[in-house]
């Protein structure tokens, strides 16, 4: 077994032992899962069923249950139903139609669920901004999904208030205006509702895939009920009585869809923690009284971190789901918090495949009946690599490669509001003439019974603080300074720490010095605070190629411990200062900041 940074000698082989053991521990879940898989067989894109229809259909049928929870107070199926279609009604006042955008910007809320099943319920699709966007990255998110109208925070006016005036939505509204708006609007279910057609667009998600900017990836109406039935109903598997806690944002499919719909898959309960904390979040939990809650795998180590608390296992948690928790924290994870079942899984806001551990097994990321292959690929392109005949060369069981999904009648692959970036990521041709395959941009080990563990992302993106960013994104941040020539940007993985940091080798012009204290300014005010790079490299010049990549992936081998004779940075609080052999462990969270 291959053993990298990145883990791969850690994720096991399944046997058939496991299996056998695996498919006898869904014997307790076997009424969830056969009402579900009905709800799995493909539907022509014609057929009238969407979220909304799905939502109405649950809020009949548990009228009285808590849907939402949220610092102490909640609201049944029936009134959120009621507050969706009063907003539904006020779009549709404002001139909102089928097929128009309408973005949503909101930290954790329930406004933020409800303006969501509002849009869809009128066939109008729901833009999930990124709240920690700002300045030319907002807008060009703007620019991909042109919305109608916004629906936002009060305190996130800001936001729209960092681009050119000409570049806002037509029409902007608080949540704490449209309380007042939507007073007076029919609470009734909207009759457009019962003739969406599962097939059209209900949501953007954006997504940084493996190269560039955000793109705006499309979520129909089918497959988030695909994800609601073979996630919710087939994996997740919870019960009426259940809660869901998640504490992740909204604009990430974790959230607004796994979370969300695993939920209404079951008639239960979702408690929306207002931003993520590591020492409060089991007390979160315990006031909430969920019964699972939603992680990515760096939220999983900041919880393993924390000094043990008595608390620890004071909680009615069965399970947990999400991507990304590390196989060498897996067991002390689970064993700490007294956690059943991990329910890890592998999807993308784009991809047309989902691996989900339906069997409740350790440390993988699950199991998918659709059509994948695993091959090898060029690690500087993130091209899968072909044989004499022009064919992709698969890797076999136990390999490690790049995953590559059929394209079919049955799993189409939605794309991006760009078309040429919805072609960049389709191989043509891959296994015989005339077939199509989405290409993830992820390595996976094949673990074997059509389970995978993920091992890697290539390409211009890493992902930190479990979200993806984009290096040309930072790239043009840096480059903007004043007295920055040029600048490489890639991540590299920190021992003990799920993802990748930021590093950036930058060089400088003619006659300048490097201004820490400025460049720190600078990116902060142009960047999430996530994408910010934590090292910086000053090198004398950056060679000049066409895409930069061969530099990059020479410059990524090198990461921060082979610089030579170049001055080192690191990102110490808000202040660059010189590179210390501590600041790893600090990024580990071994030792407190100095």
């Amino acid at each position: 077994m291959v053993d990298h940074a990145s883990g791969t000698g850690l994720l096991p082989d399944i046997r058939l032992a496991d299996m056998v053991s695996g498919v006898a521990s869904l014997r307790g879940d076997a009424g969830t899962i056969l009402r579900a898989l009905p709800e799995m067989l493909p539907k022509p894109p014609t057929t009238k069923m969407s979220i909304g229809k799905r939502f109405q259909q649950s809020a009949q049928k548990y009228p009285d249950r808590d849907f939402l929870r949220f610092e102490g107070s909640s609201i049944t199926y029936r009134e959120a139903n009621a507050r969706a279609n009063r907003l539904a009604d006020f779009l549709t006042r404002e001139g909102v139609g089928r097929g128009d955008v309408v973005a949503v910007l909101s930290r954790n809320h329930p406004d933020v669920v409800i303006a969501m099943l509002a849009i869809v319920k009128i066939g109008a699709i729901c833009g999930m901004l990124n709240f920690n966007q700002r300045g030319a990255v907002l807008e060009h998110s703007l620019g991909l999904i042109e919305p109608k109208v916004v629906l936002l925070q009060n305190d996130l006016l800001e936001a729209l208030e960092s681009i050119p005036a000409g570049c806002r939505p037509e029409k902007e509204y608080t949540f704490a205006e449209l309380a007042t708006l939507t007073a007076r609007c029919s609470p009734l279910d909207r009759p457009i509702t019962e003739s969406i057609e599962v097939g059209s667009t209900a949501i953007y998600i954006f997504t940084s895939g493996t190269t560039g900017y955000p793109k705006a990836s499309k979520m129909s109406h089918y497959r988030w009920l695909v994800a609601m039935n073979g996630i919710g109903g087939l994996g997740i598997r919870l019960r009426g009585d259940d809660v869901m806690y998640t504490a992740l944002p909204f604009y990430h499919n974790n959230a607004l869809t796994i979370s969300v719909s695993s939920v209404l898959a079951s008639g239960a309960c979702l408690a929306i923690g207002k931003q993520f904390s590591a020492s409060k979040f089991i007390d979160e939990i315990i006031e909430n009284d969920a019964t699972a809650f939603a992680y990515i795998g760096e939220l999983c180590r900041y919880l393993l971190a924390q000094p043990p608390k008595p608390t620890d296992r004071a909680h009615r948690l069965r399970l947990a789901v999400g991507n990304g928790l590390r196989p060498d924290i897996w067991d002390a994870f689970t064993e700490r918090f007294g956690i059943d079942r991990i329910v890890e899984l592998y999807a993308a806001s784009e991809a047309n495949i989902g691996f989900i551990n339906v069997f409740g097994l350790s440390k993988t990321a699950g199991f998918s009946p659709l059509p994948y292959t695993i091959v090898e690929y060029d690690e500087e392109t993130g091209e899968p690599l072909r044989g004499p005949d022009g064919r992709v060369k698969p890797v076999g069981r136990g390999g490690t490669g790049l995953l590559l999904a059929q394209i079919n009648s049955r799993v189409p692959f939605d794309g991006y509001t760009d078309p040429k970036a919805t072609e960049r990521k389709i191989v043509r041709d891959a296994k015989r003439k005339g077939d199509k395959w989405f290409n993830s941009g992820d390595v996976v080990r094949d673990q074997g019974f059509s389970h995978i563990g993920f091992v890697d992302r290539i390409g211009d993106t890493f992902r930190w603080k479990g979200e993806n960013v984009a290096t040309t994104e930072v790239e043009a941040v840096l480059d903007a300074h004043p007295a920055v020539e040029e600048a490489v940007v890639f991540g590299v993985p920190i021992p003990g720490v799920d993802g990748k940091a930021g590093m950036a080798a930058i060089s400088l012009r003619d006659g300048e010095t490097f201004d820490a204290d400025g460049l720190a300014r600078h990116v902060r005010d142009g960047l999430p605070a996530y994408a910010v790079p934590l090292f910086v490299r000053i090198v004398p010049a950056l060679e000049h190629t066409s895409t930069f990549k061969n530099m990059r992936t020479e410059l990524r081998k090198q990461a921060f411990g082979e610089t030579g004779a170049d001055p080192l940075y690191v990102l110490a609080g808000e202040k660059y200062v010189e590179f210390y052999p501590e600041f790893v462990d600090e990024l580990a969270g071994v030792r407190p900041k100095r």
